[in-house]
């Protein structure tokens, strides 16, 4: 039988593809994904993992493991900064520790996501006060609807809140709901980092506190990154397989983007739900005159609290450690893992008017 996608995600959940292949060349990449759309067959590109949540039943179709190696670095100067191309199967968070000992800054607030490096732009990975975006200078992608290879400048990538021109190939309009049929696949990713040995400016209160230093100070980058591993593992956000609060795809919904009415109604919600005296909901900028707020705010206020589910025994639950990781306890489906979101975001809904979305891909499955 075909290895289960279970092996080959960090949520541990998923049953078999058809095929799995796994490319570890550029050229066996593009291979593959030729051989599949000439044969008419559904795709799945897999990296690490991370972003991924599989049905029970597997996948109808080709799976494309990318185990591609390589760092190359075509330019490195104290003027012009350093360029780094970097394989899309790389291990991300190797790609962000071989930076820090180089010196190179600005992807130093990543350190500990899992995952491949092929997926940080799909997703504009995003941390602690950084996201690839901000470094991310070009995509080289097999364009599988021109069927030719083409380089994507960032400003192609139509970058915004855990989103991209990549990721929305894969979940635009004309995809029909549980499918992934993405038009672009990731080859290489060249980001413009900064040569110095000191981090960019800290951006994120937790992570300044840890570090004992004001926001918009620098630090070192090897204490940056230390740090931010640190608030990492103790959010559950490091993968650990002997933990499973690890076992996840990290934040499994995103931060919602609100118009001025919309929070002025979470307001009033919060006010009738919690008191005069109660806590309020966070409040960021975000573009377009809009205001983000916090889903972890949101799902804790709204009575699911950390551990939800995993302390009564059921086989996924929130994280003890953030209740923004739906948790596989050790064996879980991928049905389990769907009730639990629904029931978290319906009873968001409820409570405070706002609908969570689902941060990670869905694979065979709807919310």
């Amino acid at each position: 039988m075909t290895q289960p996608l279970a092996e080959l995600t960090t949520m541990r959940v998923g049953g078999p593809p058809r095929r799995l292949v796994t490319a570890t060349t550029e050229a066996e990449l593009i291979e593959a994904v030729r051989e599949t759309d000439a044969a008419g067959e559904p795709l799945l590109v897999v990296g690490g993992g991370s972003n991924l949540l599989v049905a029970d039943a597997g996948f109808p179709g080709t799976v494309v493991h990318v185990a591609t190696r390589g760092i190359e670095v075509p330019h490195d100067s104290a003027c012009g900064g350093v360029t780094a191309t970097i394989a899309a199967g790389e291990v991300w968070d190797d790609v962000v520790a071989h930076a820090c000992e180089h010196g190179w800054s600005g992807i130093e607030a990543l350190s500990g996501i899992p995952g491949a490096t092929g997926a940080t732009p799909v997703q504009n990975v995003g941390a602690y006060g950084q996201e690839v975006a901000q470094t991310v200078a070009q995509v080289r992608v097999w364009d599988r609807e021109e069927a030719r290879v083409r380089t994507l400048f960032a400003g192609d990538l139509q970058f915004s809140y855990r989103h991209s021109l990549l990721k929305e190939s894969m979940l635009g309009p004309d995809v029909p709901a549980g499918a992934v049929t993405p038009r672009y696949v990731v080859l290489t990713v060249t980001f413009s980092l900064r040569p110095t040995e000191m981090s960019q400016p800290v951006g994120y209160a937790a992570l300044a506190d840890g570090l004992g230093v004001q926001l918009g100070q620098r630090v070192p980058l090897g204490e940056a990154r230390s740090a931010v591993l640190d608030q990492r593992r103790r959010r559950g956000m490091v993968l650990d397989a002997a933990d499973h609060d690890t076992w996840s795809c990290g934040s499994f919904f995103t931060n919602p983007i609100l118009t001025a009415p919309q929070m002025a109604e979470l307001r009033v919600r919060a006010l009738d739900r919690l008191g005069a005296d109660g806590p309020t909901p966070p409040e960021f900028p975000a573009p377009q005159d809009r205001i983000k707020t916090s889903a972890a705010w949101l799902i804790d206020r709204a009575g699911f609290a950390k551990g939800h589910g995993t302390l009564d025994g059921r086989p996924a639950g929130l994280s003890t450690k953030h209740t923004l990781a739906l948790t596989n306890r050790g064996g879980a489906t991928a049905a389990d893992v769907l009730a639990l979101a629904r029931e978290v975001r319906d009873g968001v809904e409820a409570a405070f008017g706002v609908r969570l979305v689902n941060e990670p891909v869905l694979v065979g499955l709807t919310l």
